[in-house]
């Protein structure tokens, strides 16, 4: 067990190398981004990453105040099921009904791997590379079909 300044030493390290890792990789617009902290523009639309005890996701998380825009945001998404799996190669868990941290409601679509640590430096490579390759698909979508989505941009 860590205390918690070793815990939060340990996770600011695991971002620091991600993010440095990651800056020089450009976006599909062969553009620098942050991938951390991932802008798509629209309200209440982020990518997501997230790396715990055990287990690493990547996430688009929709999380629009208004509930009837979120679902609307979520089914704009469903309309794109096929072309975003093409994208990632892979399924998806899509959950129209789901919770943050914090409980508010939120739409997500997000992979998971699983019995990996943050807390373990030699599971950094995996996640990383977990991180890496599904944000940049993500990237790639976005960047192709964000114009489908700029209806929600002011909404």
């Amino acid at each position: 067990m860590f205390s918690k300044e070793e815990a939060y030493r340990i996770k600011k390290d695991f971002w620091t190398s991600y993010g440095s890792y990651m800056k020089l990789q450009m976006n599909a617009e062969g553009l620098p981004i942050n991938w951390i902290n991932y802008k798509t523009d629209i309200k209440g639309i982020f990518f997501r990453t997230d790396v715990e005890r055990k287990f690493a996701e990547v996430s688009i998380e929709i999380s629009h105040p208004d509930s009837s825009i979120r679902l609307m945001i979520f089914e704009q998404f469903e309309e794109y099921e096929n072309v975003l799996k093409s994208y990632l190669g892979e399924e998806w868990i899509w959950t129209k009904e789901d919770y943050d941290e914090e409980g508010k409601n939120i739409s997500t679509i997000k992979i998971r791997l699983d019995n990996i640590s943050i807390f373990r430096e030699t599971d950094w490579p995996e996640i990383i590379s977990f991180l890496k390759s599904k944000m940049i698909n993500l990237d790639e979508f976005w960047c192709d079909h964000k114009d489908s989505f700029e209806i929600f941009k002011n909404l």
